[in-house]
């Protein structure tokens, strides 16, 4: 069992930064997958960026490429994601997940999900 607790959502002006944190309890935090997703107010829930158990392998949605910056500490069992260069359309809730399989790193079936955090861009 894996608990999952994002923090460092909030409010922002557009062209700005924050970093969302994702803290990570239970056992086994280097043998996951761990991804980020999002969900805007009448959407789907999206892939943002994953990033594999050992940092080896990282992915990120096309519109987020060069913006956003996955990264984990494995001393921490912590996941972050860096957000810089922020625009209105990414406001959402923001959601950490965790798997063991890279197969679906970039598809909303994770196993462990937290219970998100709200970014929200104001133009």
């Amino acid at each position: 069992q894996v608990q999952l607790v994002e923090s460092g959502g909030g409010l922002v002006q557009a062209g700005g930064s924050l970093r969302l944190s994702c803290a990570t309890s239970g056992r086994n935090f280097g043998s996951y997958v761990m991804g980020w997703f999002r969900q805007a107010p009448g959407k789907e829930r999206e892939f943002v960026a994953a990033i594999s158990w050992s940092g080896a392998r990282i992915s990120y949605e096309d519109s987020v490429k060069g913006r956003f910056t996955i990264s984990r500490d494995s001393a921490k069992n912590t996941v972050y994601l860096q957000m810089n260069s922020l625009h209105p359309e990414d406001t959402a809730v923001y959601y950490c997940a965790a798997d063991t399989r890279w197969t679906i790193a970039t598809t909303p079936t994770y196993t462990y999900w937290g219970q998100g955090t709200q970014v929200t861009v104001s133009s």
